[in-house]
C-alpha cells in the first residue's frame, strides 16, 4: 500500500524525519531560501499532507492547487499565515506547535529586556572597534531592571512565562489581556490586572505576548506610544503587524520612548529604516531558535500530521470541527 505523500517546505530536523518516515513519503524542500509561491503551488498538487513555516501562506488558492490536502501542519505556535476559515470550508484540518517554546519565547524576550535596558549591544560594538579607551564613570549608562514596573500585553503561557521571570528581579508586574487570569494565577504570578491605557502609563518595560489578530493589527500605534513613559522601553516577541513600525520609529526619534527591543517585524524581512539606532536591539526572528526547542516544534508538527494520516486525533487541531463525526 503506498504511503500517503507530504510536502515540507523545510528540510526538518532529524528527530522530525524519522516520525515521518515511517508512516509517509515525504517530498522536503532542501534549498535555503524559502519556496516561491509558484513552487508551493505545483508541489502540493499531489499531497495529502503539508508541513510548513509561518513564511508559507496557506489560503484558498493554495488549497485549491491541493486538492488532496488533509492537513497543513504549521511549526509555529502563531497561525496568522493560514486561513484556517478557508481550511475548515474545505475539510482540511490546520494544526500547530503550542506549549513546547513557551519558556525559550519568554528567555528571549528577557534577553532583549535586558540587553535594551543596559545598552549591550552598544557596549558590544564598542568593545569590538578598537575604540574603547577603558572605564568611565558615565559610559554607556542604561537603566536599571530591578525593582520596576513589567507591563505585558497578552496574558497567555508565554506572557505567565514572562511573568515568572519577572519576581527574580523584584519587578512590578501589571498585565492587559482580553479575559483576565484567575485570581489563583494572580496571586501565585503576583501580578495586577490593568486596562490598556493605565498599563501604558504605569509600565518601564512593556513586552508583547498577544497573537497577530485583526483587533491587534497596528496595535501598538502613534496614540500608543504617546501614553507611554518617556523613560521606558517596548519588548516585542510576539508578531511583528503588531506594531506600527513607522509609529514606532517617530516616537523614537522623537523621544516619546526610551528604546525598542525587537525579535518581529511587519514586512520580514524588510526593516523600517528608522528602527536601525543605536537604543533599539534588532533580532531576527530567532525567540524560540534553541536546538531543543526547535526540534520539538518540528516533531510536534510531524506528530500531529502522522496522527491524522494514521486515522488518530491529532493534539493540536485549530479548526477541530473539521474532525466531528
Amino acid at each position: 500500500m503506498a504511503k500517503p505523500r507530504v510536502l515540507a517546505t523545510h528540510r526538518l530536523f532529524e528527530a522530525a524525519r524519522q516520525i515521518l518516515q515511517e508512516s509517509c513519503d515525504v517530498e522536503y524542500w532542501e534549498r535555503p531560501e524559502r519556496p516561491p509561491r509558484e513552487e508551493m503551488l505545483e508541489r502540493v498538487k499531489d499531497k495529502e499532507g503539508l508541513i510548513c513555516l509561518l513564511t508559507e501562506k496557506v489560503d484558498d488558492e493554495l488549497l485549491r492547487a491541493g486538492p488532496k490536502l488533509r492537513m497543513a501542519a504549521n511549526i509555529a505556535v502563531g497561525f496568522d499565515n493560514i486561513d484556517v476559515a478557508a481550511c475548515t470550508k474545505r475539510g482540511v484540518v490546520a494544526a500547530n506547535t503550542p506549549g513546547v517554546l513557551d519558556e525559550t519565547t519568554a528567555d528571549f524576550a528577557w534577553t532583549l529586556l535586558m540587553a535594551v535596558a543596559r545598552r549591550l549591544v552598544e557596549g558590544d560594538a564598542l568593545a569590538r572597534s578598537g575604540n574603547w579607551k577603558g572605564w568611565d564613570l558615565d559610559q554607556l549608562v542604561g537603566t536599571d531592571v530591578w525593582g520596576k514596573t513589567l507591563g505585558i500585553v497578552g496574558f497567555g503561557r508565554i506572557g505567565k512565562a514572562m511573568a515568572r521571570r519577572a519576581s527574580g528581579f523584584q519587578l512590578k508586574v501589571i498585565y492587559t489581556d482580553a479575559v483576565r487570569a484567575t485570581p489563583e494565577a494572580e496571586k501565585e504570578l503576583r501580578a495586577e490586572f490593568r486596562e490598556m491605557n493605565a498599563l501604558l502609563a504605569e509600565s518601564d518595560f512593556i513586552s508583547l505576548h498577544t497573537p497577530l489578530l485583526p483587533e491587534t493589527r497596528g496595535l501598538f500605534n502613534e496614540e500608543k506610544f504617546g501614553r507611554m513613559k518617556r523613560t521606558a522601553f517596548l519588548i516585542n516577541t510576539s508578531r511583528g503587524p503588531v506594531v506600527d513600525e513607522a509609529a514606532l520609529a517617530a516616537a523614537l526619534e522623537s523621544g516619546k520612548i526610551a528604546g525598542a527591543a525587537l525579535d518581529v517585524f511587519e514586512k520580514e524581512p524588510a526593516i523600517h529604516p528608522g528602527l536601525k539606532r543605536p537604543n533599539v536591539v534588532l533580532a531576527p526572528h530567532i525567540a524560540s531558535a534553541s536546538l531543543e526547542t526547535r526540534t520539538k516544534m518540528a516533531c510536534m508538527a510531524a506528530e500531529n500530521l502522522v496522527a491524522l494520516l494514521q486515522g488518530r486525533r491529532p493534539v493540536n487541531v485549530l479548526n477541530p470541527e473539521v474532525l466531528k463525526g
